[in-house]
């Protein structure tokens, strides 16, 4: 299953807080970070998974997969 956003690429990141004065060495917490992506259904029909961001501008204008653009331009 991929985590990353078929049109604006975001992918999982690690992020924590750091801990100050716990244990001998400053342990920092790090955890991963995924974006919230649910399954888009364009209106070609395919089915992409996007990020809820995109989906909230999918209003302004038409979702197009980076992917997309990429082969168009070669």
């Amino acid at each position: 299953m991929s985590y990353i956003c078929a049109i604006c690429g975001k992918k999982p990141r690690i992020g924590g807080k750091r801990k100050l004065l716990i244990g001998h060495y400053n342990p920092m917490d790090k955890r991963r970070v995924y974006p919230n992506l649910q399954w888009l259904t364009l209106p070609s029909g395919k089915r992409i998974k996007a990020c809820t961001k995109c989906m909230r501008n999918a209003n302004k204008k038409p979702p197009t997969p980076k992917h997309f653009n990429k082969a168009k331009s070669k």
